[in-house]
């Protein structure tokens, strides 16, 4: 079973602005210090488009973990999704909204994951925080790029 949560962003610049910065590599890189994570394949930098991939390595819970992404939906400035497609999770789909709001934008992202090593208890209590985490802190890196 996967668990899915939604992460809502206020940004004082526009949708267009926030798409384009959310699809950059070096910006997502730059806002993964901790876990150390990099481009290792596919678009290793600039911005990344419909159909093409990624391949990230990165250490999370003290372990290094590869992941393959590809955007499998693009709708510039509202909406693109990206999804794994080869990696740690059984499941991995991270849907990237954009919608203009009162001096600027409304970001939300919606992650549905599930894990072949969390049950589905761990994954909410341990997985999930983690993640909305690591996408506050990628926002706030997008939020002082786009700004």
């Amino acid at each position: 079973m996967a668990s899915t949560f939604t992460l809502v962003t206020e940004c004082p610049v526009g949708a267009a602005a926030m798409f384009d910065a959310s699809l950059d590599i070096d910006l997502h890189v730059a806002s993964m210090g901790p876990s150390h994570e990099r481009a290792i394949g596919g678009v290793t930098a600039g911005r990344i488009g419909l159909g093409q991939t990624v391949t990230w390595r990165a250490r999370h819970f003290g372990v290094w973990f590869t992941m393959t992404s590809k955007i499998t939906a693009l709708d510039r400035p509202h909406r693109f999704v990206d999804r794994q497609v080869r990696g740690p999770f059984r499941t991995f789909v991270h849907e990237h909204r954009f919608d203009d709001a009162a001096g600027g934008c409304r970001m939300t992202d919606t992650v549905t994951v599930s894990s072949p090593v969390f049950g589905v208890v761990a994954e909410r209590l341990v997985l999930v925080p983690y993640l909305r985490r690591l996408l506050r802190q990628r926002n706030l890196t997008l939020l002082r790029s786009a700004g």
